[in-house]
């Protein structure tokens, strides 16, 4: 959307970085002008900054297929070091036992597939064990309160919106990470689950892809049976950690080659 204002900025001698989180006229949200005014956006932006930072490869194809910018720096976002939670007070408070409940977060928007998972939760061989979804929607919508219906129906954890010590407790004695989403820039959550080296279930779309996950890992987008049958393999399966590769998403990194794009402005 801001990137509107691109081609302005450039005629007043403004220099200009552009920064791309995602095609955010696939959400589901938007209306049609508003993602006309996001095309036009990722449009100017794309063609018009000095310098065009991406946070996936997915982006970058995109602007290089769409508006043949070649040049664009690559630099993925961050997380914070996990801090391993020994405590369980928090969870037991929810009725949770560590290791066996499975675990999601995220907003609760239509993208985000939770009601998938629910579905598929249901339908999987999980006697022992219990689903949580964190978060809430930024304002409430007809999804958003169908969601919480569902959920409270088939006996869905949803603890709200939490962080801190709440959501590190919640991270460090899950016994699986699920990612359910249709749509992702780069997801947050997910290198949050890796950096706990959780076992995880993940979409197959292209934003979860590029992160280099095992290929067991993936379901197909979209299909409660592929889901399903993920789930049963996972909760079948002795919990362990995995160990994945987290090195591209270290914030000293990040930072310097931000600075970098920056000096090339100078």
């Amino acid at each position: 959307g801001p990137a509107l204002f691109v081609p302005f900025a450039r005629m007043l001698g403004l220099r200009v970085v552009f920064t791309h989180h995602g095609p955010d006229y696939d959400r589901a949200k938007w209306g049609p002008f508003a993602k006309l005014v996001l095309r036009l956006g990722e449009r100017f932006g794309s063609r018009k900054a000095d310098q065009v930072i991406v946070i996936s490869h997915v982006i970058k194809d995109i602007l290089e297929k769409k508006h043949s910018r070649y040049n664009t720096n690559l630099i993925f976002n961050g997380f914070s070091s996990p801090v391993f939670c020994e405590d369980t007070d928090y969870i037991e408070s929810l009725g949770l036992t560590p290791r066996k409940y499975v675990f999601t977060l995220g907003r609760f928007v239509e993208e985000k597939g939770f009601d998938l998972l629910i579905r598929a939760f249901k339908n999987a061989d999980h006697s022992d064990y219990q689903l949580v979804i964190a978060g809430d929607a930024d304002h409430e919508t007809s999804y958003s309160a169908s969601l919480k219906k569902l959920a409270i129906s088939e006996n869905v954890i949803l603890p709200g919106f939490i962080k801190g010590k709440e959501l590190s407790q919640l991270f460090s004695h899950a016994g699986l990470f699920v990612l359910p989403s249709y749509h992702e820039g780069l997801p947050i959550s997910l290198l949050e689950a890796m950096s706990y080296k959780l076992p995880l279930v993940v979409s197959d779309i292209p934003a979860n892809k590029q992160v280099d996950l095992p290929s067991e890992l993936f379901f197909t987008t979209g299909d409660e049976s592929s889901l399903k049958d993920k789930l049963n393999t996972m909760l079948a399966t002795d919990f362990r950690y995995y160990d994945y590769n987290l090195a591209p998403y270290n914030w000293d990194i990040i930072a310097k080659q931000t600075a970098e794009v920056y000096e090339k402005l100078s």
